[in-house]
């Protein structure tokens, strides 16, 4: 009877014979298409022009390219083989694999242009091979996005994740728990974990599903039918790396190893090398110069851009608020900006007027871990502002302190003074940075990721930081506000 990891390794070499097969059928289907657009379409002006029509004597069968498209699936189907397209891995968004599929079609098209011209130079229209590319290109990114939503929609109801073990409890291994649940997209259950001791609850750390010791790895992977182990000790325990990766070599599970760079002041690290010893350096802020003028200019045309519909949007919210409340529409405070500089931030009201006065008789009420406070149901807050800290359009009023600079669109959520007073030292990296309208922490779970995870992705933006970083965030941050998943 074939086992647990016997069955997962099938299932994934049937889903990469289906995915190849479908690629090669849209390679096909795509030239098809560009056919029929290039020689059978008519034109409108002024496409007429650019598309001239090919006269009748000059018109070929599609049975003629037969040889064309058999090339070109073939030097396609080796180039995504060779460059890993079908193996299982999370660690590919679809930008990636729109980089990928583009970036294919485009090179094999070219060598198949040169091929081709090389022996019948008079034979074939140039114009097809153009059509090709944007024809193939668009069905297998449209097949592609496909895949991914399916894939998440199931991860999301809980449908073909696989089964996740954790070693190690202590910070780091709390972490990466923290992050598989927070993260039911990823296609991870989180199983439970191995450690010496188990977690004990507190604001700080959650309780998670405590397996045994390091000892019972093999126990635990059978009788759990666990498809993945993630090693996640701390610095102290690194001497047991190679005996707990040789056991799962044994066991046949894949295994996947976090480093402790926790324990350090930075959150990513380079890596050099020394003649041939590799060294640890610290990531660079990527967010000065050149990159930073190009961020504020995005962020200025943004805001600009949607200027008209978020003019209107405010003049409802204010309206609504006033009827709810009354006064004040505007809710003004202190917060910590680039460097530590202070500025004030603006917000809708969405509590009662007198709420800062109350804070004081609710803290013994905080839900929130690491210094910041925050409660599940504040009786402070209004009844329409619930409602719009759900949907996060309390925060719009913010778009004036992106145009004075204060803000950006995307960064790290301005920290208020008193939260900055408890920071940890490596904390304060954070503050490297503009703090932004939204950031990594709203995109992937807001109130439900821990506050040091809060801090983590935020320095990991810092020194990651890139536009298309920025674009993603944004894609990433709209879902989870329609959700309200994680806002309180």
């Amino acid at each position: 009877m074939p086992t647990n990891r016997q069955r997962l390794n099938r299932r994934r070499r049937w889903t990469m014979v289906v995915l190849f097969c479908v690629d090669q059928a849209l390679i096909f289907l795509g030239f098809a298409l560009a056919y029929v657009l290039r020689y059978q379409v008519i034109w409108p002006a002024p496409f007429d022009r650019i598309i001239a029509e090919v006269a009748i004597e000059n018109q070929v069968l599609f049975s003629a390219f037969l040889p064309i498209v058999l090339m070109l699936q073939v030097l396609l189907g080796l180039r995504f083989v060779t460059r890993g397209f079908y193996r299982s891995s999370r660690r590919m968004t679809f930008l990636d694999e729109a980089e990928v599929i583009t970036g294919s079609v485009i090179t094999m098209i070219a060598l198949v242009m040169v091929i081709v011209f090389l022996y019948r130079p008079f034979f074939y229209s140039r114009l097809i091979f153009a059509f090709a590319a944007v024809t193939i290109s668009l069905l297998l990114l449209s097949w592609r996005l496909f895949v991914i939503g399916i894939r998440h929609w199931f991860w999301a109801r809980g449908l073909g994740r696989e089964r996740v073990l954790v070693v190690g409890g202590t910070g780091l291994g709390q972490l990466v728990m923290q992050a598989i649940t927070v993260s039911p997209g990823a296609g991870y259950t989180l199983v439970g974990y191995l450690s010496e001791e188990p977690i004990i609850a507190s604001r700080r750390a959650r309780v998670f599903q405590h397996l045994g010791h390091l000892d019972d790895l093999e126990q635990v992977v059978e009788q759990q039918q666990i498809q993945q182990v993630l090693i996640a000790l701390p610095f102290w325990e690194y001497d047991r790396l190679p005996e707990l990766a040789a056991r799962c070599q044994r066991l046949g599970v894949e295994y996947q190893i976090a480093p402790d760079i926790y324990q350090l002041s930075f959150d990513r690290i380079d890596i050099m090398h020394l003649s041939g010893v590799p060294l640890l350096q610290p990531k660079e802020i990527q967010l000065h110069g050149l990159n930073l003028a190009l961020k504020r200019t995005f962020d200025l045309a943004m805001v600009l851009l949607t200027l008209p519909v978020t003019l209107f949007l405010a003049a409802v919210i204010a309206l609504f608020i006033w009827l709810d409340s009354g006064r004040p529409i505007i809710f003004r405070q202190q917060r910590v900006g680039k460097h530590g500089r202070l500025f004030t931030c603006y917000k809708f009201r969405t509590m009662v007027p007198d709420a800062e006065q109350r804070r004081n008789e609710l803290l013994q009420r905080n839900e929130a871990d690491g210094p910041l406070f925050k409660i599940r149901d504040d009786p402070r807050i209004t009844r329409f502002g619930r409602w719009l800290r759900r949907t996060s359009l309390d925060e719009l009023p913010q778009l004036w302190n992106i145009l004075r600079g204060d803000m950006s669109l995307i960064g790290p959520r301005p920290a208020l003074p008193e939260e900055v007073a408890r920071y940890e030292p490596w904390h304060h990296r954070r503050l490297e940075v503009q703090p932004g309208l939204a950031g990594l922490p709203q995109a992937l779970g807001r109130s439900e990721i821990s506050f040091d995870e809060q801090v983590r992705l935020d320095i990991y933006y810092a020194e990651n930081w890139s536009l298309s970083l920025d674009l993603r965030i944004l894609m990433m941050v709209i879902p989870a506000i329609l959700s309200g998943r994680g806002a309180w």
